[in-house]
């Protein structure tokens, strides 16, 4: 008997083994995620302009919608919120949209002209930049396609050597575009839409308040 003990404990323990590695072997593969982005391609430009005319502006860190600043498409059906499976952005939506703002100045032709953070200049203008909405609302229930929303809340404030500085310059600015088909590629094409929409207007209203 005191001889079997130990057989038996080390079959045990191989079978042990060999029924953990069959569960291991079976568990399901998951489908990689497909990968989206937007804000690639820049907003319609104007001529450019050249000359003492141009200012420059910075963006302070840009604020973002808390439950849409991740790498998750965020939809809304009514008063539920649910993220879009299987399906996210290449990275965190702000940081897409940080490089938006980047990339829209950069192609625009008006006298506006964006200062990196963290460069050392001082800037004509600061520029507040707040992502509000940013989502795809389900208005007609989710077998219908869905309409993306996005609301961006801008102030521009003169960088003033004097005392008492000028007030800020503030507005919205919204795009809502229905997307082509109810799935994610279409979505995420109509995000683009949108955030493109927002980007140009906001450069445009930029360029006119600075100069």
């Amino acid at each position: 008997m005191t001889l079997l003990r130990p057989l038996a404990r080390g079959l045990a323990v191989a079978l042990l083994g060999a029924l953990l590695a069959g569960c291991i072997s079976l568990l399901p593969k998951q489908k990689p995620a497909q990968l989206y982005r937007f804000g690639v391609s820049a907003p319609p430009t104007a001529p450019r302009l050249s000359g003492p005319a141009r200012f420059s502006v910075q963006a302070v860190p840009i604020g973002f919608a808390a439950a849409a600043a991740g790498d998750t498409i965020l939809t809304i059906t009514g008063d539920e919120a649910a993220y879009i499976a299987g399906s996210r952005w290449v990275t965190s939506a702000s940081s897409l949209f940080d490089a938006a703002v980047t990339r829209a100045f950069d192609a625009d032709g008006g006298p506006a002209r964006l200062i990196p953070r963290g460069e050392a200049v001082r800037p004509d203008y600061a520029l507040k930049l707040d992502v509000r909405t940013f989502e795809a609302r389900y208005d007609h229930g989710q077998a219908a396609a869905p309409t993306i929303v996005v609301e961006l809340y801008a102030g521009l404030v003169r960088r003033s050597s004097e005392a008492v500085a000028p007030p800020p310059a503030e507005r919205i600015f919204q795009a809502s575009v229905p997307a082509s088909e109810n799935r994610a590629g279409a979505i995420a094409a109509a995000f683009d839409s949108a955030v493109r929409k927002v980007l140009g207007d906001m450069v445009a209203w930029v360029d006119a308040k600075g100069a």
